[in-house]
């Protein structure tokens, strides 16, 4: 793609970077046959060539966003099946990122836009704020019919009906592995999961420490910054991003570290950018560190290695969250492990397809998220599964709650086969 950017534009390192992906693309359009939305919306502007070439203009002319541009924007799910499919390997990741922090400066959205995302931004990474949250939108359900936003009622039909108990594995500390150490590690608890199902982190520690890692939680950790990074909010996601990597670099320096392993795939695709984000940052060297210690806990478990187990008789469905199988390019570590320790594992149609969460995507475009989550649930149902399994809690929340097979996090089967207790999804 042929670029205009001045010499005096290519001076500030995000448009040389912007200039760089730009040029990248060849307007084959292979994209536009994988993007969710543009299956949905049939607009070649909600695709990811439409969006490159709204993109482009904008950030040539230096004009601020206009109500166009942002639409368009705003409905990309950022679920990276375009960089999957792209044979020139353009990285829309950066470029869509850098759009929205360009549109976050210079576009004035209505109010009750800017104060959603206010809201949004406060709380959802925050787990005790998140926690008195869900209680009250699981108050509101009732009511949810009379609520004057179609975002509003989204996000209390989103709401759990119960919200789990505070699990005191969260807190920062120490567990010591089952046995003789193999390696030292630290777990991002992550924000949302907290509050929304603590199973998860639990179970990765005990099956971590039965593998023979000792497992840190980091004093002084927190939210990954996703959410605000892809809000455009990158002062505050820098800073989020800034306090893990302290965290983790203080841990690797008191006891060493050999990995940092993530079990929210969306937060696990955000720490192994830290790199490219804090690249103009003094910390620059210390967040390429961390991005390279970074590991989804299905690629930990491959290096660990899983005994063998004996078939289970249990039918499993793999939904691959966008964020692992496009953002992070893992792809069978999750489905092999499964099938390693006895599960049947079987996948949907049109895998490739995200389910409509996308972070907050289902609580900004909600109607748009219902057709994706409708259409990812019935391939999903499609192949008669006992139990569905995913490795991000934003898929298992929008995908269990349009349909009735329970869901379940793939590392919870991984400790159940190996010794620990029986999901309570599946009691």
């Amino acid at each position: 793609m042929q670029t205009h950017f001045t010499p005096e534009q290519l001076r500030d390192p995000n448009l040389a970077r912007a200039n760089e992906i730009l040029r990248t693309c060849v307007h084959c359009g292979f994209c536009t046959a994988t993007c969710p939305t543009y299956q949905v919306l049939g607009d070649e502007l909600d695709s990811p060539r439409g969006r490159i070439y709204l993109i482009k203009e904008m950030l040539e002319t230096g004009r601020p966003a206009d109500a166009k541009t942002v639409k368009h924007i705003d409905r990309c799910l950022s679920c990276l099946s375009c960089m999957t499919t792209c044979p020139s390997g353009v990285h829309y990741m950066h470029l869509v990122d850098q759009a929205r922090e360009y549109i976050e400066q210079t576009y004035k959205r209505p109010v009750t836009d800017r104060l959603l995302r206010w809201v949004l931004s406060r709380i959802i990474p925050y787990p005790g704020r998140f926690r008195l949250a869900l209680l009250g939108a699981k108050m509101a359900r009732p009511f949810a019919r009379l609520l004057p936003d179609r975002r509003l009622r989204a996000m209390v039909a989103m709401a759990p009906k119960q919200v789990p108990a505070v699990s005191r594995n969260d807190d920062p500390q120490v567990f010591a592995p089952l046995g003789a150490r193999r390696m030292r590690v630290a777990l991002l608890t992550g924000c949302a999961q907290k509050a929304l199902n603590t199973d998860i982190n639990d179970a990765t520690i005990r099956l971590l420490r039965r593998l023979g890692c000792e497992v840190v939680v980091a004093r002084g950790m927190g939210c990954c910054g996703a959410l605000t990074h892809h809000m455009g909010r990158t002062g505050e996601s820098h800073a989020q991003a800034a306090a893990n990597i302290a965290a983790w670099m203080a841990e690797k320096r008191a006891g060493g570290l050999d990995a940092v392993v993530i079990n929210t795939s969306g937060c696990g695709t955000t720490v192994k950018d830290y790199g490219h984000m804090l690249r103009n940052d003094p910390l620059a060297a210390e967040a390429a560190e961390v991005s390279a210690l970074a590991l989804d806990v299905s690629e930990l478990l491959v290096r660990l290695g899983l005994p063998e187990g004996a078939p289970k008789g249990l039918r499993v469905a793999y939904h691959a969250a966008c964020s692992l199988q496009h953002g992070q390019q893992v792809k069978s570590a999750p489905k092999d492990l499964l099938k390693r320790v006895g599960f049947e594992v079987v996948e949907p149609a049109d895998s490739h397809l995200c389910c409509g969460s996308a972070g907050t995507y289902n609580l900004l475009q909600p109607e748009i998220s219902a057709e994706l989550k409708a259409r990812k649930v019935k391939t999903l149902e499609a192949k008669a599964p006992q139990v569905i399994a995913a490795g991000n809690i934003g898929c298992m929340m929008q995908i269990g709650s349009g349909t009735t097979v329970p869901i379940v996090h793939t590392v919870e089967l991984l400790d159940w086969a190996t010794g620990g207790p029986r999901p309570r999804a599946l009691a």
